[in-house]
C-alpha cells in the first residue's frame, strides 16, 4: 500500500491529464501536492506559535494568533478570493487550449496582485489599531498584537504575489512545484524563528520578520519558474499589465468569492470578540486551537482547489460528465480523509495543546473546544465539494449567497442572540456545526436541482 501511494505521488503530472484518464487518480495526483504544500505552509505558522508560546509566554501566543489572524484574513482573504477569478479563467482557457488568452490572464493576474498588495499594505497598517479595539483585544496583549500585525502587513506583497503565481501553476495542472517552494519557505521560516526569537530576543516582531522573509523567498521561486517557462503561461515582467476584457472576467468571477471571504471573516471576527471576552487563557487556547483546527481546513481547502481546477479545465474542454463524476468521487475521498483526521486530533488533543504551552488551564480549555468542534467537520464537506465545482464552471454568485446566508449571517444572528443570553464557550462553538449543516443542505439542494444550469 505504501509503495502504491508513493508511486501515485511521483506520477508525472501532465496538465492535459486533468481532462483525461481515471478521475479519482487525477484528483489525488493533483490533490496531494496541494495538501502537502498547505501542510508546510501551516507548519511554519504553527512553528511561529509554538516558538512564541514556549519562549515568550501565553500573552505573546495570544497576540500572534486569534484576532491578528482574523484581521489579516479580512483584507488578504478578500483579495485572494478576488484573485481566484484569475485561477478559474486561466484553467478554463488552458482546458480549451486558448493559448493567447492564457498569457493575457497570467499578466493581468500579476498586475492585479501587485496593485492589490499595495492597497492591502496601506489599509492593513493604518486600520490595525481600530480593528484590534473592535475585537475587544485584551489590554495585556494589545501592544504585542499591534506590533506583530503592522510588520506583517508591511511585507504582504510577497505573500500576495506568491499565491497568485502558485494559483496560476495549479490552474494549468501543476500542483507540485508550489509544494516544493513552500517546503523551502517553511524551513527558512523555522530557522529564522529560532534565530530572531531565541537568539536575538526580538519578541513577536521576530516572528513577523521571519514570516515576511520566508514569503519573499517563495515569491522569488515561483516568479522565476514562470519566467523560465516556454509555455503559454510564461511570465514576462515587461508584459505585466491589465487587459480590460480579461480583468472584467476575473472580477466577475472573483468579486463574489472575495465578498464571501469577507463575510466569513466578519463572522469569525465576531466570534473572536466573544472569545476574547472570556479572558487571556481562553484567547490563548483559541489561538492554539486555530493551529490544530487548520489541519482540517488545509485538507478540505486543498481538495477544494483541486476540484475547482478539475472542473475549470473540464468545463473549458466541454467534458461535463467528468465534472459530475468528480463530485461523487470527491465526496468519498474527502470523507475518508476527514474521518481519519478527526480520530487523530481527538485522541491526541491534550498532547497537541501541550506543544503550545505548559499552562494547564489553557490546555484544558483548548482540548474542550477541539473535542466539541472536530467531530462535526464532516458536515462541511458538501459545501466545499459543490461550491468548488460550481466556481470551476465560472458561477460564483450563488455559492456566495448560499454561504453568506447559511454560514455568515446565521453565525452573526446566533452570536448576537443566543450567545448573549447563554454566554458560554460551548454556545460560541455551536455556531460552527449548526451553520455548516444549514449551508450544506442549501448547497445539495441547489446542485441537484440546478445542475444543468451550472454546466451551461
Amino acid at each position: 500500500m505504501k509503495g502504491r501511494f508513493i508511486k501515485l505521488f511521483k506520477t508525472q503530472q501532465d496538465p492535459n491529464a486533468i481532462t483525461e484518464g481515471v478521475i479519482w487518480k487525477q484528483l489525488l495526483i493533483f490533490f496531494f501536492p496541494i495538501l502537502f504544500g498547505t501542510f508546510f505552509q501551516q507548519l511554519y505558522n504553527t512553528v511561529d506559535a509554538i516558538i512564541v508560546g514556549r519562549y515568550l509566554g501565553k500573552e505573546s501566543l495570544a497576540a500572534v494568533g486569534g484576532g491578528t489572524g482574523f484581521i489579516i484574513n479580512l483584507l488578504v482573504g478578500f483579495f485572494m478570493g478576488l484573485s481566484s477569478g484569475a485561477t478559474v479563467i486561466t484553467s478554463q482557457y488552458f482546458g480549451a487550449k486558448k493559448h493567447k488568452e492564457v498569457s493575457l490572464s497570467v499578466h493581468t493576474a500579476f498586475a492585479l496582485s501587485i496593485v492589490g498588495g499595495l492597497v492591502i499594505t496601506v489599509l492593513g497598517y493604518f486600520s490595525t489599531p481600530a480593528l484590534l479595539k473592535l475585537l475587544k483585544t485584551p489590554a495585556d496583549i494589545f501592544d504585542l498584537s499591534e506590533k506583530y500585525i503592522k510588520i506583517y502587513f508591511l511585507g504582504i506583497i510577497p505573500s500576495i504575489v506568491y499565491n497568485m503565481g502558485a494559483g496560476i501553476l495549479r490552474a494549468i495542472g501543476d500542483s507540485r512545484r508550489p509544494f516544493y517552494y513552500l517546503i523551502v519557505g517553511t524551513f527558512v521560516n523555522i530557522i529564522l524563528d529560532f534565530v530572531f526569537i531565541a537568539v536575538f530576543k526580538m519578541g513577536v516582531e521576530g516572528a513577523a520578520f521571519a514570516t515576511i522573509i520566508a514569503q519573499f523567498v517563495t515569491m522569488i521561486l515561483v516568479m522565476s519558474n514562470l519566467s523560465r517557462s516556454e509555455e503559454s503561461y510564461k511570465l514576462s515582467i515587461k508584459k505585466i499589465g491589465f487587459t480590460g476584457s480579461i480583468l472584467s472576467k476575473i472580477l466577475k468571477i472573483g468579486f463574489p468569492t472575495g465578498l464571501e471571504s469577507v463575510m466569513y471573516t466578519i463572522s469569525n471576527l465576531i466570534i473572536q470578540a466573544n472569545i476574547n471576552s472570556f479572558g487571556t487563557d481562553t484567547a490563548a487556547a483559541w489561538a492554539a486551537f486555530g493551529k490544530v483546527d487548520a489541519l482540517f481546513w488545509m485538507s478540505i481547502s486543498s481538495f477544494g482547489i483541486a476540484i475547482t481546477t478539475f472542473a475549470g479545465q473540464n468545463f473549458g474542454a466541454k467534458k461535463i460528465s467528468r465534472i459530475k463524476q468528480s463530485a461523487k468521487q470527491g465526496f468519498l475521498i474527502t470523507t475518508t480523509f476527514t474521518i481519519i483526521l478527526v480520530i487523530g486530533v481527538c485522541v491526541f488533543a491534550n498532547f497537541l495543546f501541550s506543544l503550545f504551552t505548559d499552562d494547564q488551564q489553557v490546555i484544558l480549555i483548548g482540548a474542550e473546544v477541539l473535542l466539541f468542534i472536530a467531530p462535526t467537520y464532516i458536515t462541511f464537506i458538501p459545501i466545499e465539494i459543490f461550491s468548488g465545482i460550481i466556481r470551476g464552471c465560472g458561477k460564483t454568485l450563488i455559492p456566495t449567497i448560499l454561504t453568506g446566508g447559511g454560514v455568515c449571517l446565521f453565525r452573526i444572528v446566533w452570536l448576537t442572540t443566543v450567545v448573549q443570553k447563554f454566554h458560554t464557550i460551548q454556545m460560541v462553538c455551536a455556531s460552527y456545526p449548526i451553520s455548516w449543516i444549514i449551508t450544506s443542505i442549501l448547497f445539495m439542494f441547489y446542485y441537484f436541482y440546478s445542475s444543468k444550469r451550472n454546466f451551461e
